[in-house]
């Protein structure tokens, strides 16, 4: 929204700086205050020799304001600039009015494709709150660039094999109850994993049955995979229902189970680049040269790890989505992990190297049900909707009212998680408080839910009596709060 007007300031910007055009736009910015203006360009930014607390009040004073651009001040080493009011609002109004809830979208990313990869539990393990934090966040990235006219596609890349997974076996052999795994497979699955893990605590031989069984996957034995394929089927469906409850649905459900030949290559282009060393059988991606250590890629029974998979698994997607960028959205926790795979990438000299990124996030801290149980998603979900039920219903004339309270209550429990992680700092921890994320009033998602409803009662109440006019008079609108949301509105797009 305020592309245009960046544009009309760097131009003329342009001829008294001598700086290009593009370089001026990307240093014009939205102050923190509009008390200041309604944009404002750093001049170190520019990078012109000079004093450019001196620069900035020489520029503003030249700059020929209009009835667009109404002011230019200095302020330090910055310009500050005002927009003529009625043209933004009504710029806004009349964009909000034609494109509806497309406002704000765009053709930046117009044939470009992106892959967002996020969520990617483990199966057979809780869907914990890391897990949570990125698919949540995940999420928005993959909204961010659909809505900019990318080509997105949100894929699942489910942590579905290794060793474990013959422990997993192994376990269900003897602890296994058809019925629980068919009625809730994720709870199950992790019940027998629990249970095959203590006894192999006391009992090694357990280990060793677990490492031929998923040596007997790797190699391709039918009744192993195929048992393996079951617990993986029945996952998914699980997983399905509880994204369903949070609005999301993936494209592509992948996993490490996925990856086929590219693995055989990548260890290929890893031992002639001269990183891969040998100890006791085992190779191990040797990247002590860039402080990124050692770490193994093959055990000595042939076996592979979560990096060989992973540089495989980027290699086949290439090859099959043939994507302008990729994002892994990963806690920081795996960032060690993460560098030495993008360093990998980089290193045997894919071309496609510099599309990788990796977006990671802090932990949360705490999050656990009200009785202080070990969690899985559907157990927070279960609980957030049960307390906001609990407080619907302390008002029983506007309980009486509810349509719906089952799901009205579900939506309620959902939104207090989502808004709470969303308003952390992406890479900070936070401490996980039911309290404050189920409370009414501040930044809460029952809050935003609450103001929701008061804005749809609003307009319901006006049908019929008010109609939309696209050519109000917006020179009437002069009170602060509402050319503050005018402001807040023609951010979005940018």
């Amino acid at each position: 929204m305020f592309d245009e007007f960046k544009t009309s300031i760097a131009t003329q910007l342009a001829v008294l700086t001598g700086a290009p055009v593009k370089d001026i736009v990307d240093a014009i910015e939205i102050p923190r205050s509009n008390a200041h203006g309604d944009l404002a360009v750093t001049i170190p930014r520019l990078r012109i020799k000079g004093n450019p607390v001196q620069m900035a009040k020489d520029w503003a004073e030249a700059f020929k304001v209009d009835e667009v651009i109404t002011n230019a001040v200095s302020t330090g080493p910055y310009i500050n600039f005002r927009i003529n009011r009625q043209v933004l609002t009504r710029k806004v109004m009349s964009d909000i009015y034609k494109t509806q809830d497309k406002y704000g979208w765009t053709n930046e990313g117009a044939g470009k494709r992106v892959i967002v990869e996020f969520s990617s539990p483990n199966i057979a393990k809780p869907f914990h709150a890391g897990h949570l934090r990125s698919t949540i966040i995940g999420n928005l990235i993959y909204n961010l660039y659909k809505a900019n006219g990318w080509d997105a596609i949100s894929m699942n890349y489910l942590g579905d094999w290794g060793k474990q997974y013959g422990l997993l076996a192994v376990g269900f052999e003897r602890f296994g109850n058809e019925e629980k795994l068919v009625a809730d497979p994720i709870l199950h699955l992790f019940e027998v994993y629990v249970a095959i893990s203590a006894a192999a605590k006391e009992d090694d031989s357990l280990n060793d049955r677990a490492r031929a069984y998923f040596k007997s996957m790797e190699d391709g034995d039918e009744a192993a995979l195929a048992l393996w394929k079951r617990f993986r089927d029945l996952s998914i469906a699980k997983y399905k229902d509880t994204y369903a409850r949070l609005n999301i649905k993936f494209d592509v459900y992948s996993g490490e189970s996925q990856v086929g030949e590219a693995m055989t290559r990548a260890m290929t282009m890893l031992e002639e680049c001269g990183l891969i060393t040998e100890s006791e059988g085992a190779k191990l991606l040797n990247l002590e040269k860039y402080k990124l250590g050692v770490t193994p890629v093959k055990k000595s029974d042939g076996t592979t790890l979560y990096l060989t998979r992973d540089i495989g698994a980027a290699i086949e997607r290439f090859e099959k989505y043939d994507f302008d960028k990729i994002i892994y959205v990963v806690s920081s926790q795996q960032d060690m992990h993460m560098k030495q795979f993008l360093k990998a990438i980089d290193l045997i000299g894919l071309p496609y190297a510099n599309r990788f990124q990796h977006v990671n996030y802090g932990l949360v801290r705490g999050m656990s049900t009200r009785r202080g149980t070990v969690v899985f998603l559907d157990d927070m979900l279960r609980e957030s909707k049960e307390i906001m039920h609990n407080v619907m219903r302390e008002n029983e004339k506007k309980y009486e009212q509810v349509t719906d309270p089952e799901h009205t209550a579900d939506v309620l429990g959902i939104s207090a998680i989502i808004v709470q992680d969303m308003l952390a700092k992406r890479i900070k921890d936070y401490d996980f408080d039911w309290k404050r994320i189920l409370s009414f009033e501040g930044d809460t998602g029952p809050y935003i839910q609450y103001t929701h409803t008061r804005l749809c009662s609003i307009e319901r109440r006006a049908q019929g009596t008010v109609k939309v006019n696209p050519d109000a008079d917006v020179s009437l609108l002069t009170e602060k709060h509402a050319y503050e949301i005018v402001t807040l509105l023609a951010q979005y797009p940018d």
